[in-house]
């Protein structure tokens, strides 16, 4: 019994470990590979947010090309301008009328990784991760990833600073902190899981989705919705991708919100 405990005490440290500020301080410089320099906040970037924007509508609106049989709700809300733009798309790729002549006997063509792998060129999926007591990680399962493409998005709910996470956080190895105090809750389960559900509630404005909740779920809509099982590298494996921070224009296309892995906590908070 007391060899259990010790052994259950040990695993819960190890996973602890890198969230411990002291422990991370004096290991920093055993781990060199784990250090990024930073000269500051601003120029925390590997490509540009131009480019960031660039490949998340380009998945977007290929992931809503895909449902757009079950868009007709949030079709209805969109100016006329909008509705022609996706109509054209469609009779570009020579799919408008086979989607007519389909939509009730087929609820999509492709899959969600399907579609990732047609527009960026490869599909990603989480699974168990090859590192020793990480859990789970996320592996290229289609394709070739080129340098400083988009692999993930980091799902969750947004905290600022001063927001209350305290029982959110207990026993939570997803929360994330960005570089300005941000918080990211990317934990599937338990009380995280009824929060976002009911941030998404909250801000939905008729057919429109402002975020994406299907990441909670083993059905995702998003393919790229699985940055929080990204794990660090360690002494024998190199870290093969980058975070890097982006902020969602207030300009982004509104029907195009129902992919967004990401809710503000508090409504007056949009970021």
């Amino acid at each position: 019994m007391p060899g259990r405990l010790l052994r259950g005490l040990w695993q819960r440290w190890r996973r602890y470990k890198y969230r411990f500020v002291p422990w991370i301080a004096l290991n920093l410089s055993h781990n060199p590979r784990t250090l990024r320099y930073v000269p500051e906040e601003s120029k925390d970037k590997v490509i540009s947010d131009e480019d960031v924007l660039g490949a998340l509508l380009k998945v977007f609106q290929a992931l809503f090309l895909n449902d757009f049989n079950k868009q007709s709700e949030i079709l209805t809300v969109l100016p006329e301008s909008v509705k022609s733009k996706y109509q054209d798309l469609l009779a570009v790729e020579h799919q408008w009328v086979k989607l007519l002549e389909n939509r009730h006997q087929q609820q999509s063509i492709f899959k969600p990784e399907e579609i990732l792998y047609k527009t960026l060129g490869f599909s990603v999926a989480q699974a168990t991760s090859s590192l020793i007591s990480a859990g789970k990680g996320v592996f290229v399962t289609k394709g070739l990833v080129p340098k400083g493409a988009v692999v993930s998005m980091y799902p969750g709910t947004v905290y600022q600073k001063y927001e209350p996470i305290f029982f959110q956080s207990i026993g939570n190895p997803f929360i994330f902190r960005c570089l300005d105090g941000v918080l990211i809750d990317g934990n599937n389960k338990g009380i995280s899981k009824v929060v976002y559900r009911s941030c998404n509630g909250r801000d939905r404005l008729g057919p429109l989705k402002m975020s994406d909740s299907t990441w909670l779920t083993s059905e995702i809509h998003n393919p790229l919705a699985v940055g929080q099982y990204v794990n660090n590298c360690s002494n024998d494996r190199a870290a093969n991708v980058c975070y890097q921070e982006f902020d969602v224009p207030a300009v982004f296309p509104i029907e195009l919100k129902q992919y967004l892995p990401n809710i503000a906590y508090c409504y007056d908070k949009q970021r």
